[in-house]
């Protein structure tokens, strides 16, 4: 979960969030690299007096300064690519649930199961217990298996709503009207925090997502009590 003053990524939670965090790294690391350069020839330009006002045709520098960019442009395709489709593959997943945005809470089905469906709700600040978070708890749930593959839908019922899990990797607009699909598989259990991530009105900021990661045990002890 995010602690005040952060500045970086949550922990990751998930394979796809690993992957994005080396993605990051990879790619600043290539934009510092590209930033030193162009600071270093201004520099150069400013403190020496190498001009070439003659110089009216350069070839050789031309081609670099083309292949160069395309070059670089390539190496931070290719990753994004790889991880872009790693987001969409989706094989036998053990699961399936919907989540319908609504002005300002959220809904849930668990498809594979006839009875299980409930709506969540962000606690009030008055309402809250000892230890609970302010704008983040929720008095219901999500609850899924942890090291499983799970298949989540996403739309909603109303406005554009955006269903939002950081330390999972994972954001899907929720669009009126149309299905969007993610996958999320979380390699630890716990209890991992998200919020509606498109302003969807005036309680835009009170609609949290809260989930919990268990044992397969525990999750179908669960999915029977809520049935």
């Amino acid at each position: 979960m995010p602690y005040p003053m952060q500045l970086g990524f949550q922990d990751a939670t998930s394979p796809i969030m690993e992957e994005l965090m080396y993605f990051h790294d990879h790619t600043l690391m290539i934009v510092f690299l590209i930033s030193s350069l162009v600071l270093y020839i201004i520099i150069l330009m400013l403190t020496t007096k190498l001009t070439h006002t003659s110089t009216m045709d350069a070839q050789e520098v031309e081609t670099v300064w083309t292949i160069l960019p395309a070059v670089i442009l390539i190496l931070i395709a290719l990753p994004s690519l790889r991880i872009l489709y790693m987001m969409d593959e989706i094989y036998n997943p053990y699961l399936t649930v919907k989540a319908m945005g609504h002005q300002w809470y959220w809904s849930y089905e668990y498809t594979d199961y006839e009875n299980l469906m409930f709506d969540s709700y962000m606690i009030p600040t008055k309402d809250l217990s000892p230890g609970q978070l302010r704008l983040l708890e929720v008095d219901n749930r999500i609850v899924l298996p942890m090291e499983l593959p799970i298949r989540m839908l996403v739309s909603s019922e109303d406005v554009l709503h955006a269903w939002t899990m950081p330390s999972l990797g994972l954001k899907a607009d929720a669009i009126p009207g149309r299905l969007n699909q993610i996958t999320l598989t979380s390699s630890r259990p716990g209890v991992f925090y998200g919020q509606c991530s498109e302003i969807c009105g005036s309680n835009h900021s009170f609609m949290p997502i809260v989930l919990e990661m268990a044992s397969l045990k525990y999750f179908e002890k669960w999915s029977s009590m809520m049935q």
